[in-house]
């Protein structure tokens, strides 16, 4: 996960920094015991030996210092900085963050006692090929609002493109069940939505909301929900009952897809879904183009250890 992927990259050089600390030290303890073996004239070269000691390059680090270094550490792997770059690149923020932490909690328990037991359920029961063939099918009626918002951003070619697949799909891989076009060329695009239609047309995005049963949302993508349930082929399906019964099986799959995630949740789950979601808004809406913040290091700047 990106996310997850770009915070670990703000650690490393702090890591990498940390470790150069920590091993000058120990080497600077040692160095009253090397110098007394060595002769006179090695001792004449001892400046040159000297010019890249821990003292030189980092300055000498007291217990205080270190102390310091390491709540610097602490903060910067695990302070609140990619919710603030999000929300600074989507238009968003947390403003209704009591609002939403109370509503997430009923969205937890929820989950707890009712999604989550299902989608447990549902793995154990559906053979993998049954799971790839309902992701199939499902993934094939979204390329339908795909297209729309495709055309809606003025995006001609990903509308061919997304056009192509639901044709070859529906046909050749049999009502969706088999992803034919993946092979010939064709693989799934990023998802579009009326939401990032309308980001793109200049509306901000608006605060940070979490709707209760349907989760995350800015406050666009919210408004624009509706514009997505009409656009999808199951709301003109003639029976209720199908029609229900298909939402349902797509939530549940939907649900069992990230029973492997939640391992990788840590700390806040608030904070946490919180940054997933905004940071994945803003790639789809950039269209996967991120700007790179790795480090403040310069293109022609080098670390010298």
């Amino acid at each position: 996960m990106r996310m997850f992927v770009k915070q670990k990259s703000k650690l490393l050089p702090l890591l990498l920094v940390l470790s150069l600390q920590v091993g000058c030290a120990s080497n600077a303890e040692k160095e009253p015991d090397l110098d007394s073996e060595l002769s006179s004239d090695t001792a004449a070269a001892e400046p040159l030996v000297h010019e890249n000691t821990a003292e030189d390059a980092f300055g000498d680090t007291s217990f205080e210092e270190q102390q310091s270094f390491d709540a610097d550490f602490d903060e910067a792997g695990f302070d609140d900085s990619s919710f603030e770059e999000a929300a600074s690149s989507t238009g968003s923020t947390d403003s209704l963050e009591s609002f939403n932490r109370a509503m997430f909690s009923f969205n937890m328990t929820l989950d707890r006692w009712f999604f989550r037991p299902l989608a447990v359920g549902y793995t154990k029961i559906a053979p993998q090929p049954v799971e790839t063939g309902v992701d199939n099918f499902f993934s094939n009626l979204r390329e339908i609002p795909k297209v729309l918002n495709d055309v809606l951003q003025w995006k001609w070619k990903q509308a061919g493109h997304d056009t192509g697949r639901f044709l070859l799909n529906s046909t050749v891989g049999v009502v969706g069940l088999f992803d034919v076009a993946k092979h010939a060329g064709l693989p799934e695009s990023d998802s579009e939505d009326f939401g990032q239609t309308l980001a793109v047309w200049g509306v901000p995005q608006g605060p940070y909301i979490v709707v209760p049963f349907l989760g995350p949302y800015t406050l666009a993508s919210g408004v624009a929900a509706p514009v997505d349930w009409v656009s999808h082929p199951l709301w003109y399906v003639d029976s209720k009952t199908v029609a229900y019964s298909a939402v349902a099986l797509e939530m549940v799959h939907l649900r069992s897809e990230l029973l492997a995630s939640e391992e990788l949740m840590s700390g806040d789950l608030y904070i946490f879904i919180r940054d997933a979601y905004l940071q994945r808004r803003e790639f789809l809406i950039n269209d996967g183009i991120v700007e790179d913040d790795f480090g403040d290091v310069g293109e022609d700047e080098e670390f010298d250890f």
